[in-house]
């Protein structure tokens, strides 16, 4: 049998750009990133982009009646199939689009799931992307065609409309979403089983977190000797990877975590879907920030991540050191006033995952962390301080015990955030 290799589909990458946004990107920077999103798909052919520039959305169409027909002109030249917006796209703005163009359209939210859908291995990520994906469509469900209240209720010819099809379709949704939720409950609850089971062997967990596209993985690589695919493309990684690591000069044994990479806009259907894989950052003992210092947009990157970390619920107790990625694509002037910089402050290393720069003084950093993160108390109570006592046990930190007439003497070894929480008990 003759076998055709399927044929990429023809895109155009269309990046809206709002005068009256406050928080608007640089043009270029945000159209570059909108193109590499669009390469992050397999069989898609991104065959033209471009900047839009607009004072305020049309309500109905999002552009201007005469830069449609001026893009319709552009898309039907290039026989595009395919027309990705960066940015919203209301239901309504997306279907009358799609009519005027005679094309099919995503918007970022869509184009983000369409790659975490393709990128998801585990039974875990494939849930949480389904999950979002229905979250999404929900949204979509808009009033396209009178037959859609074909459904009717009541007596005789007073009755008023019955279950819309818009309704059903929503019915039916929910109704799956509770299916798929009740089955990523069972997934979390394995890996919670997991996540004990560690927790019984004193590893810490040092959580990798980042834009995507900033290194992670080919840093974890470096750290671990994994595998890990790690390529110059967004979202190269999805489903979260753990190893075991031997810190040097002998330094604790650690559980190193890679987690999915962040993005700016990230769609909020995604962030509560992946919350359960964002665990690891949720119960990590260090996190480690990678940035890519190259990049021209790096301090809005790295605004992003701390604003979607404070929206997980991370700890602000749980100490964090900035990794300075990639400065072996810097020139070397602007690589040493960065390293100049970066000296000045102890949470703050430069490096390269490619080449190993850096590597030993960050190993260093980290065994260090975490040995002066916990400390030995010794703790009186009660006999009828038993729930303090339980508390100590179910946090596995007592080194020793021993029972007096009035209660109970424990050695025990905690962090300071351990400790203030028994305080606080």
């Amino acid at each position: 049998m003759e076998t055709h290799e399927r044929e990429a589909t023809r895109a155009w990458v269309l990046h809206p750009d709002l005068k009256s946004d406050v928080k608007r990107r640089p043009a270029p920077d945000a159209l570059a990133e909108a193109v590499a999103l669009a390469a992050a798909l397999p069989d898609l052919d991104v065959v033209g982009s471009e900047t839009v520039r607009l004072q305020r959305p049309h309500p109905g169409l999002l552009f201007g009646t005469g830069k449609i027909e001026e893009l319709k002109a552009r898309i039907q030249a290039a026989d595009v199939e395919l027309v990705l917006v960066d940015g919203p796209v209301t239901p309504v703005q997306q279907r009358n689009l799609e009519k005027a163009w005679g094309v099919k359209l995503l918007d970022r939210t869509g184009l983000i799931l369409e790659i975490f859908s393709d990128r998801a291995r585990t039974r875990e990520g494939v849930l949480q992307v389904e999950m979002a994906a229905l979250k999404y469509q929900r949204t979509r469900l808009v009033r396209a065609w009178t037959h859609l209240e074909r459904q009717r209720g009541g007596l005789g010819f007073v009755g008023g409309p019955g279950e819309t099809q818009i309704e059903a379709d929503r019915r039916a949704i929910d109704e799956q979403l509770v299916r798929l939720r009740r089955q990523l409950d069972k997934v979390v609850k394995t890996r919670e089983l997991h996540r004990s089971a560690r927790a019984k062997v004193p590893f810490p967990v040092v959580a990798l977190v980042g834009y995507t596209n900033a290194g992670k993985s080919t840093l974890f690589n470096r750290l671990t000797g994994a595998e890990v695919m790690a390529k110059d493309m967004l979202f190269a990684t999805l489903d979260p990877t753990m190893r075991r690591v031997d810190l040097p000069e002998g330094g604790p044994e650690v559980i190193l975590s890679d987690t999915v990479g962040f993005i700016s806009d990230l769609p909020t259907e995604l962030v509560a879907s992946f919350r359960a894989t964002l665990e690891e950052v949720l119960s990590a003992n260090l996190i480690l920030h990678v940035r890519d210092i190259s990049h021209s947009e790096t301090e809005n990157q790295c605004r992003n991540v701390l604003e979607i970390m404070e929206s997980l619920g991370t700890d602000p107790e749980v100490p964090v050191l900035e990794l300075w990625n990639k400065i072996d694509l810097l020139p070397d002037d602007q690589r040493s006033a960065l390293q100049q910089r970066a000296a000045r402050d102890d949470r703050i290393f430069t490096l390269s995952a490619i080449t190993g720069e850096g590597i030993p003084e960050l190993m260093q950093a980290i065994s260090e962390q975490l040995a002066n993160e916990t400390h030995l108390s010794e703790v009186s109570l009660k006999f009828s301080e038993g729930r303090k006592r339980a508390w100590l046990f179910d946090q596995e930190v007592v080194e020793t015990e021993k029972q007096t007439e009035t209660g109970f003497d424990l050695t025990v070894r905690w962090t300071a955030r351990q400790e203030k929480r028994f305080r606080d008990l």
